[in-house]
C-alpha cells in the first residue's frame, strides 16, 4: 500500500505543514506546481528531499488560484486548462531531474480534483495533458470518478486512492470541506480508516453507509491540524496489520 500526502504547499516566506518530517514517513509526495500552492525555491526544495529519501514524486496539478488554495471551482476552456496542466506538470518534472529523480505520477489538487471527479470536460482536460506530456504517467485519482474512467480509457494508467483523513458521502465522493465532519483530525480513527481501504476495500462514509474502496494509495493532507504525527499512527497501523508501504510508481 501506498501512503500519499500533499506537500510544497507554501509560497514565499510562508510555510504550510512539515515537508521533511512528512517526506520521512510518506512513500509518495504530491508536490504543489506554483499555481494553488508552492513556488519554484520550494518546488525544488522538496524534490531534492525527496529524492535523498527514495520519496516518489507526483505533480499535485491545480487551478491558477494562489488566494483561494485551488479549493474555488473556476471554469476553464477545455484547452486552458489542459495547457495549464501541461505547464505544471512540466516545471515540476524539471526539478526532478535537477533533483536526480525523475516525476513519477500526476494527481489533481482541490477543487479540481473534485470537478474532475465528476465532470468530464474538466477530467478530460487533465488525461489529455498527462497523454501528451508522457503516457507512462499514472494518474492518481478516486476509484470509479470520471478522471479514473477517462484516464483508463485513453490507456493511461488509474491509481485508485483513497482518503484516510477525509470524511465520506454515501455516493463515494468526499464531503465538502465546510461540512461537519469533513476532516478526520483523530490519529487513532485515521488509521482505522486507512488499514480498513487497505485491507477490506472500504471506508464507512458520514451517515454510516459502507462504500467500497478498493484503493492502491491513501492520501493524508500535509496542513491537516497534526498531520505528521497522524501520518505516522497510519503507517505504523498498516504494519502492524501485515500491510506493507511502498510506493505505487
Amino acid at each position: 500500500m501506498d501512503l500519499n500526502a500533499d506537500l510544497g504547499e507554501g509560497f514565499g516566506v510562508w510555510r504550510l505543514g512539515d515537508d521533511e518530517a512528512l517526506l520521512d514517513v510518506i512513500t509518495s509526495a504530491n508536490v504543489a506546481c506554483g499555481f494553488h500552492a508552492g513556488d519554484a525555491p520550494t518546488m525544488r526544495r522538496v524534490c531534492a528531499a525527496a529524492a535523498e529519501r527514495n520519496v516518489a514524486v507526483g505533480a499535485q496539478v491545480g487551478y491558477r488560484d494562489l488566494a483561494g488554495f485551488g479549493r474555488r471551482r473556476i471554469e476553464y476552456a477545455y484547452e486552458d486548462l489542459r495547457d495549464e496542466v501541461v505547464y505544471q506538470i512540466g516545471a515540476l518534472a524539471a526539478f526532478c531531474r535537477l533533483a536526480g529523480t525523475r516525476l513519477r505520477y500526476v494527481k489533481p489538487h482541490g477543487a479540481l480534483y473534485n470537478a474532475a471527479a465528476v465532470e468530464e470536460l474538466q477530467a478530460a482536460a487533465v488525461v489529455a495533458a498527462v497523454g501528451e506530456y508522457d503516457a507512462e504517467l499514472p494518474v492518481l485519482c478516486q476509484p470509479g470518478s470520471v478522471l479514473a474512467q477517462l484516464t483508463t480509457g485513453a490507456g493511461l494508467r488509474a491509481v485508485a486512492e483513497g482518503f484516510a483523513d477525509r470524511g465520506y458521502r454515501a455516493d463515494g465522493t468526499l464531503l465538502p470541506r465546510t461540512a461537519p465532519g469533513a476532516l478526520v483530525a483523530d490519529p487513532a480513527e485515521a488509521a482505522d480508516r486507512a488499514v480498513r481501504m487497505a485491507r477490506d476495500g472500504t471506508v464507512t462514509a458520514a451517515d454510516g453507509t459502507v462504500v467500497p474502496a478498493a484503493v492502491e494509495s491513501i492520501c493524508l493532507h500535509g496542513d491537516t491540524p497534526g498531520a505528521v504525527d497522524l501520518a505516522r499512527r497510519v503507517r505504523d497501523a498498516l504494519a502492524d496489520a501485515g500491510l506493507p508501504v511502498r510506493p505505487f510508481a
